[in-house]
């Protein structure tokens, strides 16, 4: 009995110092490594504004649209950087922008996504407010909301991405001002211009650094526009050489 007893305890011991310490090390194990993602968000081009169709079936791109998206889609491809996903709202100007830029990313597959159509959050600019119901208001900040929780978030591997998003104005500064932290109605505080270019970075632990805002540098100023008081019909011929 007590040479069962003495077997017993000598066997409890080695599960002991075989089990404990591995129990240890899957604790302290290192977490999975994540990777930065750089979101790169683009503006559509100017569109046609006199175009009675809704803006899913109408309201595309003019010449001068056309030509702002390709100078993006050229100071984009000279970037040393690859990217990993191209994704449109579903309004016909910004589906059109994203297949100008794809043209230049053939092994890109454009993806549409209609949290990030055009809206109009909440603002402090009561006449805006008045010319929006309630109702409209709340859904674009649970799309622009849902959008943002799911893409602006660290790469998943080790492996960084660069995402291109071709959206709106509106859409954009909202996500702007969740970037920098302040009030989201203060996105009216902020000018873009078409096709410029907006950059978010995403660190590996979550925090985020902005980047760029706005910028259009690859526009020439006479190209430059922000869709309102543009005239939609003006010639691609007049604006390039």
């Amino acid at each position: 009995m007590l040479k069962q007893r003495h077997s017993l305890s000598w066997t409890a011991l080695l599960a002991v110092a075989i089990l404990f310490p591995a129990a240890a090390m899957a604790q302290t194990a290192a977490p999975e490594k994540k990777g930065t993602r750089t979101i790169y968000l683009v503006r559509h081009g100017q569109y046609d504004q006199a175009d009675k169709r809704d803006e899913f079936t109408g309201r595309a791109l003019v010449p001068l649209g056309v030509a702002q998206a390709r100078l993006l889609a050229a100071r984009l491809k000279a970037m040393p950087v690859a990217f990993t996903s191209l994704t449109s709202s579903t309004m016909t100007r910004a589906r059109q922008t994203a297949q100008v830029i794809g043209r230049d990313f053939p092994g890109l597959e454009p993806r549409q996504d209609p949290a990030i159509s055009e809206c109009t959050p909440p603002t402090w600019r009561k006449d805006i407010m008045m010319e929006e119901s309630a109702e409209a208001m709340d859904a674009c900040v649970k799309n622009i909301e849902g959008f943002f929780k799911e893409r602006f978030v660290p790469s998943p591997d080790a492996a960084d991405r660069h995402d291109l998003v071709v959206c709106h104005g509106n859409v954009i500064r909202y996500i702007v001002a969740k970037v920098l932290r302040v009030d989201p109605m203060s996105w009216l505080q902020m000018s873009i211009s078409n096709c410029s270019l907006t950059i978010v970075r995403v660190n590996p632990d979550g925090t985020m650094k902005l980047d760029a805002f706005g910028d259009y540098g690859h526009i020439p100023e006479n190209m430059r526009t922000f869709t309102g008081g543009d005239d939609p019909a003006r010639e691609l011929s007049t604006f390039m050489p």
